[in-house]
């Protein structure tokens, strides 16, 4: 049983960390590894992650690779934080109503009004406009998750360590 655990866990952290590897090099920046750890409702300081990521970076190359998160995140995983990320892939593929990857504001705006919790176009806007950080339009998981985990996480029951 533990081992399957472990299994699942691990399968789960290299979704996850590719999710966030923008890139696709193997390895997160700093800024990719607090995104990450955001997702996971985490909410490290900007002092908190350059500790985290020299503690993390084995190698010494400024970048944390899958096999040092593993390290450092695999001890102290509970089965709660993994949960948690598939719990927020539910939620977000049910607002991605056409399953394009991408949630629209016209997406957020049906999807919270069918869950009793309409929307006022100010409301929506700034929604919008605080998740949407790289100013595309539209939200992608990441931004999603980041400002689930920041402000709807106890608004839509979900709750974060």
């Amino acid at each position: 049983m533990m081992a399957t655990l472990q299994t699942d866990q691990l399968k789960q952290l290299k979704d996850i960390f590719m999710r966030f590897d923008m890139d696709s090099d193997g390895s997160l920046t700093q800024l990719e590894l607090a995104a990450l750890l955001r997702s996971l409702g985490l909410k490290p300081t900007g002092d908190q992650l350059h500790v985290l990521l020299s503690n993390m970076d084995a190698n010494g190359n400024g970048y944390v690779e899958f096999d040092e998160l593993v390290s450092a995140i695999l001890p102290d995983m509970n089965e709660e934080v993994l949960i948690n990320q598939e719990q927020l892939l539910e939620v977000f593929r049910s607002f991605d109503r056409d399953g394009n990857g991408f949630i629209t504001a016209a997406e957020l705006a049906g999807s919270m009004a069918k869950m009793g919790h309409p929307l006022t176009y100010r409301e929506l806007s700034d929604m919008m406009r605080e998740a949407d950080t790289n100013g595309d339009g539209v939200l992608s998981f990441n931004e999603f998750a980041s400002i689930l985990a920041k402000s709807a996480a106890d608004f839509l029951g979900i709750k974060f360590p």
